[in-house]
Parts: structure tokens; sequence; C-alpha cells
């Protein structure tokens, strides 16, 4: 009966901690108008940096322009976090993120709007502003 408790506790912690590394929600909604970055133009291709951190993705809200290449640079600099994969559904793009490892991410974009992308839990998100 004891060990059948402890393991449910166990197990319950487990998934908490589990759950807890997903539970930040970057939804650019909320977020300080600095936190917003455009991309840097190289030539005919926006070069855009992204991190995964602590605080999700960083930035979580960024600007490209519309019909011109993008090459998303995103960089996991953390171990505890979901955003271990991020997933672009309208774009059909899904990466692995390996931590401490830059992983480069081609496309264009041809319509202005915005464009989500998330951790593969769908949990940690953000935003492409194409303009």
């Amino acid at each position: 009966m004891k060990t059948t408790i402890l393991s449910l506790i166990t197990v319950l912690g487990v998934a908490f901690v589990g759950l807890s590394a997903c539970a930040k929600d970057s939804r650019t909604e909320s977020l300080p108008e600095g936190s917003r970055q455009t991309s840097a133009m190289t030539g005919n291709e926006q070069v855009v940096k992204l991190e995964v951190t602590a605080d999700g993705f960083v930035p979580a809200s960024f600007k490209v322009r519309a019909g011109q290449p993008v090459k998303l640079i995103v960089t996991r600099k953390v171990e505890r976090t979901c955003a271990t994969d991020i997933v672009i559904k309208e774009l059909k793009i899904s990466a692995p993120l390996p931590l401490h490892k830059a992983v480069e991410l081609n496309f264009t974009l041809d319509k202005p709007g915005k464009v989500r992308f998330a951790c593969a839990m769908d949990m940690i998100a953000g935003e492409i502003v194409v303009e």
C-alpha cells in the first residue's frame, strides 16, 4: 500500500514538473513593443535569430517582408522546456531544436498577415508579422 502511494506521488510529481516547463505561453498580445524585433537583410534574404529561453521564444514576435526569402535561425538555450521542436503549421514546417545548436529554417511568406509558430505541444508560441 505504501509503495503504491509513493509511486503515485512520484508519477504526479514528474507530471507536474514536465507540464510546468510547458506552462509559459508567449502570446504576443501582451508583449511590450520593445520585445518585438524586425529582421536583418542580408542581400535578398531576411535573417532572423530566434532563441528558446526560460521565457519561451525570444523574440516572441518579429517582422518580415512579404515575398522575400527568410532564414530563421533558432537556437534552444535551455534544457527544461517543452519547446524542443518548432512547428509552423501554415508552412508545414516541424523541426527538432537540439540544445545549443542553431537550426536554420528557410521559407518565403507571400502575403501580409500573421503566421503563428509554436512548440510541438502548442503551448509556447509566437508570431511572424508579414508586412
